[in-house]
């Protein structure tokens, strides 16, 4: 990676970069290539791809009609109810 990459990727995102960031993110970012390329040289043959580390399992209960309280008992100190609702100040004009 080199300082005109550098220039570029930050002429592209819009940010203003000291020299030294320049120097620091050439730097970073060429350690990380490196790696990404040693990592390429991994022999993967016969390695099947990994999408999710952990197993998937469905974390929903289980659909089941449950009795809901009394709307007279929810309703009874609320202080202005219309056709069995809460009534509230309008808000959003």
């Amino acid at each position: 990676m080199t300082l005109n990459d550098i220039e570029y990727l930050a002429e592209t995102a819009k940010f203003e970069l000291t020299p030294e960031e320049k120097q620091y993110f050439a730097r970073s970012i060429d350690e990380v290539l490196k790696f990404a390329d040693k990592l390429a040289e991994l022999n993967t043959e016969g390695v099947e791809p990994t999408i999710y580390l952990l197993g998937i399992k469905n974390v929903f209960r289980e659909d089941t009609v449950q009795s809901s309280m009394d709307r007279d008992l929810l309703l009874k100190n609320a202080s202005d109810v219309e056709a069995g609702c809460y009534r509230v100040p309008k808000v959003v004009e």
